[in-house]
């Protein structure tokens, strides 16, 4: 039986969040991958394009997402679901750090908006 232990996790440090990884093809996971993000107070979000769904549940903090377009304040129990080929941005513009538990499928790719291509670790 695969058990991730806490301490058996991975961190990486993006555009001033932080992905820790619990599931992915490092850890065993041949299809799916998740991992809990926690974002600092005041860190603005860096919009993407999302290759492959994407689901986002809020456990802590209100920060705002923009969704295509449009945007929404979270509360701590909410969860997005981001379509794949979706546009996507997380704002955590308030005084409070923000953690969320996010799940997809392995092989994400983010296009940011420069046109640079990202294969997340995390995701991959």
């Amino acid at each position: 039986m695969p058990v991730i232990r806490s301490t058996q996790t991975t961190v990486h440090e993006i555009h001033g969040a932080r992905f820790t990884v619990h599931a992915n093809p490092t850890t065993g996971s041949a299809e799916l991958c998740a991992w809990r993000l926690d974002v600092p107070a005041g860190t603005p979000g860096t919009p993407h394009t999302v290759s492959r769904e994407e689901v986002l549940h809020l456990l802590a903090g209100s920060p705002d997402v923009v969704l295509d377009g449009e945007r929404s304040t979270l509360a701590p129990g909410d969860t997005v679901i981001v379509p794949a080929g979706s546009s996507f941005c997380l704002d955590n513009s308030g005084d409070q750090p923000a953690t969320a538990w996010v799940t997809t499928n392995v092989g994400l790719r983010a296009t940011l908006a420069d046109g640079t291509v990202i294969a997340p670790p995390w995701a991959n």
